[in-house]
């Protein structure tokens, strides 16, 4: 049963009709307005969602998205709120799969982009659940790093990744870790051990979903 992808959904569509169109996210040149409409082409235009993670089609995608940002807020968050039960994305069988990370994260992008946040205590089995994303996450986005790289949430696992050399520890709780390898390095409360040019390699490495 879908859980934790629901209770971030709906949470982060309260937060955005609370502060409105126009406020500020994490993303760097987007309000909530523009991240509401990314989520939307994500899960109702499958002919532009795959212009998110292809470069051919990311033109296609921004025209898209950029129209469907223009619709009233009230409507543009509803939608968001309430996914089509087609949606290769939303569906009853992959909703938990897919969107219980990408929810977390989007939901942070809202609130971190205020002034006087704090992480979450989040229920354990959400912290159980962002892990199991975070160990392959950390497999592809830091497959290359110049070093041997340990990938820690006490309490949940680690993960080595990296080429091998010099070793440095990351160490997160598994919320915090995933919006790091999600590319949200300057909000992730994150500890990195080690050599101090890897550590900031490692803050200023371009890493995305």
């Amino acid at each position: 049963m879908s859980r934790y992808a629901r209770s971030e959904r709906e949470a982060l569509a309260d937060l955005m009709l609370t502060l409105g169109p126009d406020a500020p996210t994490v993303n760097t040149g987007w309000t909530t307005r523009d991240l509401a409409a990314h989520l939307v082409v994500r899960e109702r235009r499958p002919d532009a969602a795959g212009g998110i993670v292809l470069a051919p089609l990311r033109g296609y995608a921004e025209r898209v998205r950029r129209r469907i940002a223009t619709r009233p807020w009230t409507q543009l968050v509803g939608q968001v709120r309430r996914p089509p039960v087609w949606s290769p994305v939303s569906n009853p069988v992959t909703d938990e799969l897919a969107n219980t990370l990408e929810f977390f994260i989007h939901h942070e992008d809202v609130r971190r982009a205020g002034e006087r946040w704090q992480p979450r205590d989040l229920p354990a089995g959400l912290s159980a659940a962002l892990w199991r994303r975070c160990a392959p996450l950390a497999r592809l986005a830091l497959r290359r790093f110049p070093a041997d790289l340990f990938v820690q949430a006490p309490g949940h696992g680690e993960v080595s990744v990296g080429r091998g050399g010099e070793p440095v520890r990351m160490v997160g709780a598994p919320g915090e870790l995933a919006l790091f390898l999600s590319g949200r390095q300057r909000v992730a409360r994150v500890q990195i051990d080690g050599a101090s040019e890897l550590a900031e390699r490692l803050r200023g490495a371009h890493l995305a979903m």
